[in-house]
């Protein structure tokens, strides 16, 4: 039975680098609205996914995707400065950059 938080619309692309992290997080009702696998010409050095969540929905993010063996580098609550006001908080996830790091 698919949920619908685990449905991707073809029209978002996803990048096949941080697609397994993101599957995890919203196969566990974490709304994710930002990824990237990283790299040279992405929006992130790193394989990084933001996600929305109260101040505990960081610590249930990061408990599903060490439980997938994923190599989590950092998790952050960030904020955005813009225009001298403050924009957030949010989630981001953070991995490791090597490639063929995801586990079968």
């Amino acid at each position: 039975m698919t949920n619908a938080i685990d449905t991707f619309d073809p029209s978002m692309p996803l990048d096949q680098g941080i697609a397994p992290a993101v599957h995890a997080l919203r196969s566990a009702g974490l709304e994710t609205y930002e990824s990237c696998e990283g790299g040279a010409g992405h929006a992130f050095p790193e394989p990084t996914v933001r996600f929305k969540g109260n101040q505990a929905e960081g610590f249930r993010a990061y408990s599903v995707v060490l439980d997938r063996g994923l190599p989590v580098v950092a998790l952050k609550r960030v904020w955005r400065v813009t225009e001298n006001e403050l924009e957030g908080p949010w989630w981001e996830l953070t991995f490791a950059p090597t490639k063929g790091w995801w586990p079968t």
